[in-house]
């Protein structure tokens, strides 16, 4: 009980002073976690890509498109679902499209999730852990492909069954994964 008294006193002590002081400068700034440059820095900075995450909906990923899209269009490069028919691109069609992807990617195609992004030096064990996950729900022929990131399905003999099962069940075993690692 005396203990917490002086603790208190102590406390008492310190703060008092303070409460009824005026400040000397009445124009003083107060502190910023940011400062004035990083602020203006940042307002004038693109905005960051959209990532995807697992649970992304084809819905939302049409949605995070939209600016690439456009981007793409203002720059002369393909866009999907617009023009007539199928047929072959012609040279200057696919390199006008590659100059404008070269332009648009970086700054508006959506980054893939963060477990399956190879930034993440986690994603290895993502991939590592998702084919386990598959294995154990009986997937035959799976492996982490050669990227180290990505899934290879049906193995050297493109096993059918093995493909539609892992397909069906990547999601549910990325959810389950995801879920131990956060």
């Amino acid at each position: 009980m005396r203990r917490h008294l002086l603790l208190a006193s102590a406390i008492a002590l310190v703060a008092l002073p303070g409460c009824g002081a005026e400040p000397k400068d009445q124009s003083a700034k107060v502190a910023t976690l940011v400062s004035p440059a990083a602020a203006e820095a940042s307002a004038s900075a693109p905005p960051q890509r959209p990532r995807e995450r697992l649970d992304t909906t084809p819905e939302e990923f049409e949605a995070m498109l939209k600016p690439y899209n456009k981007c793409m269009k203002e720059h002369g490069g393909y866009v999907k679902g617009e023009g007539s028919g199928v047929r072959a691109a012609t040279k200057a069609e696919s390199d006008k499209a590659e100059a404008a992807n070269r332009i648009c990617e970086p700054q508006f195609m959506p980054l893939p999730p963060w477990e399956k992004d190879p930034a993440n030096p986690e994603s290895r064990d993502f991939a590592r852990d998702v084919v386990a996950c598959l294995k154990d729900k009986g997937v035959k022929y799976v492996a982490v492909a050669d990227d180290g990131i990505s899934i290879a399905l049906g193995g050297d003999q493109n096993d059918s069954r093995s493909i539609r099962m892992g397909m069906e069940l990547a999601p549910e075993c990325e959810r389950q994964v995801a879920a131990r690692t956060k």
